[in-house]
């Protein structure tokens, strides 16, 4: 078995596909673990759910926009906020349908974090001061705090990690930010957002190799 992880799909369907076709993932063998926010901006989010769904060994990792996108799943509430942030290519990639239930039980089931031999998976980040059993909803898929005092300490040779895990693996935060459109190791920290979001590419790494796929620039 293979382990891999993957950084923010946004609704990029054709990104998703690249990313899987490029790794060779398997998808009856192989542990896939999503960071989180498979929807919104990018017009093929049930396409990207369904795409999901075909892997036997998922981790699914709740991001802040997955969040947004279950509420209105389940009770058609739309957040002015979470439109402004392109709710809305989720609302027409369903072409005014239900959304289906395995979607939402996909995002039901989902964690706030995964830790695999002292490897953390989250979507934002965390607040290092606290045990996991602390971190807010907000450490977890809002915050920024953990990649700004990893990128602070970048410099810094007496610091080597800004967490007590071997490794934390991120999303949330697009490196593209940063000038870098590949994920990017700060610190014992992973960031593998890249921007599939907005310009950038979707990029898929091995866990174990430290190899990385990526699409093709999504705009």
């Amino acid at each position: 078995m293979r382990r891999f992880v993957i950084g923010d799909i946004h609704g990029m369907n054709r990104a998703l596909e690249q990313c899987f076709e490029r790794s060779g993932l398997n998808n009856q063998e192989d542990l896939l673990i999503c960071l989180g926010d498979v929807c919104d901006r990018g017009p093929g989010v049930k396409e990207s759910f369904d795409l999901l769904q075909q892997i036997k060994h998922l981790v699914y990792i709740l991001g802040n926009h997955d969040k947004w996108f279950l509420e209105w799943a389940l009770t058609g509430k739309r957040e002015i906020s979470w439109i402004a942030q392109g709710g809305n290519a989720s609302i027409q990639s369903y072409h005014d349908q239900p959304v289906p239930e395995n979607h939402i039980q996909l995002l039901q089931s989902a964690s706030f974090y995964y830790v695999l031999e002292n490897k953390l998976f989250v979507h934002a980040g965390i607040d290092p001061e606290k045990s996991l059993e602390e971190q807010t909803e907000y450490d977890l898929l809002w915050s920024r705090e953990l990649v700004h005092r990893a990128l602070s300490a970048i410099d810094d040779p007496d610091i080597e990690k800004v967490t007590s895990f071997e490794e934390v693996f991120v999303g949330h935060t697009p490196t593209i930010n940063y000038g870098f459109n590949i994920p990017v190791f700060l610190k014992g920290v992973w960031l593998m957002d890249t921007g599939a979001g907005w310009w950038g590419r979707l990029s898929i790494l091995d866990i174990d190799t430290k190899q990385y796929w990526q699409s093709d620039p999504v705009k």
